[in-house]
């Protein structure tokens, strides 16, 4: 069995898309995941299965559509692939205080790479980008976030419509709730 973890994009933000998580969870179990646990109410649900990832991700995705009349993007990771994500996260990722953190999770077929192409960082003085597998990790202090090109990601309806963003409190939480999860 594979521990994932399915981020749904987009779930009980400024009241759209709302989906009570105790429904999720029993949703993904009546699909045949085993042992769904949902973390905060932002669309994060770790589980077992023997599918691939993409198969994983198609299955998710129809879910969302059939039980929730949604279409939204899910990505889907592998505790392993965070788990080797976050040992291999930059230095100053989650580090400096009075700055925003955040992992932006790629949703195939977009690539960190090519969103990191795209975007790009105009002032390494505002904000940090690094990526690896899957995870594209950001930093930017506070002060200056409203000049980061990061920050204006959700203008580019394209690349926007391909990730999904975590804190990194959140990431980290995950991994950790996924480590115990295989234990």
């Amino acid at each position: 069995m594979i521990v994932y973890i399915a981020l749904l994009r987009g779930i009980n933000v400024g009241g759209n898309n709302k989906i009570i998580m105790s429904e999720l969870k029993s949703a993904f179990e009546r699909r045949g995941f085993q042992k769904a646990v949902t973390y905060i109410n932002s669309g994060n649900i770790l589980f077992g299965s023997e599918l691939d990832e993409s198969a994983v991700k198609t299955v998710c995705e129809e879910l969302i559509a059939g039980d929730f009349a949604l279409d939204i993007p899910v990505c889907v990771i592998s505790a392993d692939d965070l788990a080797e994500a976050l040992a291999n996260a930059p230095e100053w990722w989650n580090k400096a205080s009075g700055s925003r953190h955040d992992a932006f999770f790629v949703i195939p077929p977009l690539t960190a790479e090519g969103i990191c192409d795209h975007v790009r960082v105009v002032n390494e003085e505002y904000e940090k980008v690094y990526y690896y597998g899957k995870v594209i990790f950001w930093s930017a202090p506070i002060a200056a976030f409203s000049r980061t090109r990061w920050s204006k990601i959700s203008k580019d309806k394209a690349m926007y419509r391909g990730i999904t963003v975590r804190s990194a409190n959140t990431a980290i939480k995950l991994a950790e709730m996924a480590q115990k999860y295989i234990q």
